[in-house]
């Protein structure tokens, strides 16, 4: 069984007292599976998330020769726990010019940039691909300062797919832009102790991004001799169900909204994802900046907007910035953003690299999800509040978050107990059908 290309999702209509657990943060697993290839010992990583890009990122470990065994998780039908034997910077396989080691990365953005870096340090030639959307995505400055390093990448436009010619060993000192995507230094810091390179990061707020920073933290802690380390919740992921419960029917007026009944089980604390700011955010201020305030959960922020009248006057409008990122991401998601809202109803004005989204009343509508995990999960938030919003291709969740739509339906405490519909013939969909594999 599997998702229907077009679901509807039917809003609640009544209070709704939960408590979800979500998977493990991509960024910090993805980050996680890099640094026990490279730690010189067997590294178990529990509460680790398994969707689309977490598995694109084991398989291409296996690939490079790295024994990765995966056994499943009690606490979360998504997580498992993964032990990976790392081989102190030795990278096991490789290709040659003629037969290049091929790795497909899919559409996973962290493992496109941490794998460049990584297969440098190997003795061959490896060549990364993905889908369409992938050879899109930036990748000239990671490129760049791996050219000024000493590697040799071939690319024809400095995107992938691309040639990479791993040489090991070098000592030498770079510089990395991260004005487009802060994975571009990650990438390098990840392998810099292996490969003896000297990172100097460079761009917009270098100092203070909140991903680089994640991987800065990860080094200091990380088990590099092996052993144990613990994923995080991922608090995007965990967006999605505060925005639900200030959405939801209150237990005392059920005919308004905003009583929040529903949260996240262990809520991440650590300050390593941005994203666990979320919560500051629910009470809205007139400007939330994608920079210095939220990650990606600031398009669950977003879609909130046209709701603010529970908490502020009529025609209240918030201003959203910074949102320069969200455009080279899976999707044009500024864009994308503006053109779905815009089909519900809600007054979006896009100006340079900023939205401004007005107090709107809702209605139903189609929604394209571009084949973005975050626009479908986004979406379906405004879904549970207005009814008639249709998702198109809403098995994309699987990208980070498969069981995401049997969270929202399953019975509370442990879901919402929402109803979703196949939109072509109007019937409920099962727990296993609502499971984007």
């Amino acid at each position: 069984m599997s998702l229907p290309d077009l679901i509807e999702i039917v809003p609640l209509d009544k209070p709704v007292h939960a408590e979800i657990t979500v998977p493990g943060s991509k960024s910090i697993t993805n980050r996680a599976l890099a640094l026990a290839a490279l730690a010189a010992g067997e590294v178990t990583l529990e509460g680790a998330l398994w969707s689309e890009d977490t598995q694109v990122m084991v398989d291409c470990l296996q690939r490079l020769g790295f024994e990765v065994r995966v056994a499943p998780d009690a606490t979360e039908f998504c997580n498992r726990t993964i032990t990976v034997r790392g081989r102190g910077g030795e990278i096991p396989n490789a290709g040659t010019g003629e037969k290049p080691l091929e790795l497909f990365v899919g559409n996973a953005g962290t493992a496109a940039r941490f794998l460049a870096a990584m297969v440098c340090l190997g003795c061959g030639v490896y060549r990364l691909s993905g889908v369409p959307r992938m050879h899109e995505r930036p990748q000239a400055a990671l490129f760049t300062a791996l050219r000024e390093l000493g590697y040799r990448v071939d690319s024809a436009h400095d995107k992938l797919p691309a040639m990479l010619h791993g040489t090991g060993l070098r000592v030498g000192r770079c510089r990395v832009s991260i004005e487009e995507s802060s994975q571009f230094a990650s990438a390098l810091l990840l392998c810099a102790e292996h490969g003896k390179w000297s990172v100097e990061v460079v761009g917009e707020n270098a100092e203070e991004s909140p991903y680089v920073a994640m991987t800065l933290e990860m080094i200091k802690v990380f088990p590099r001799k092996g052993g144990p380390f613990q994923i995080e919740p991922d608090a995007s992921s965990g967006s999605y169900f505060w925005a639900a419960g200030l959405l939801a029917p209150s237990a005392t007026s059920p005919e308004k909204s905003g009583d929040l009944m529903i949260g996240v089980q262990h809520w991440p604390s650590s300050g390593w994802q941005i994203d666990e700011r979320f919560r500051e955010f629910m009470v809205p201020k007139a400007m939330i900046s994608r920079r210095t305030d939220l990650g990606d959960s600031i398009m669950t922020a977003i879609v909130l907007a046209p709701f603010t009248a529970w908490s502020n006057p009529p025609k209240f409008s918030l201003l959203f910035t910074d949102l320069h990122r969200l455009r080279v991401q899976e999707c044009e998601r500024v864009a994308a953003l503006r053109t779905e809202l815009t089909k519900c109803g809600a007054t979006v004005i896009e100006k340079d690299d900023t939205l401004e989204v007005l107090d709107t009343d809702l209605h139903g509508a189609s929604i394209e999800t571009y084949d973005d995990h975050r626009m479908a999960m986004c979406f379906a938030v405004v879904g549970l509040k207005v009814p008639g919003i249709k998702l198109r291709n809403p098995s994309c969740v699987k990208k980070t978050f498969p069981n995401f739509f049997q969270k929202l339906a399953a019975a509370p405490p442990h879901g919402l107990g929402a109803s979703i519909l196949d939109t072509r013939t109007g019937r409920k969909l099962s727990h296993d059908e609502l499971f984007a594999g």
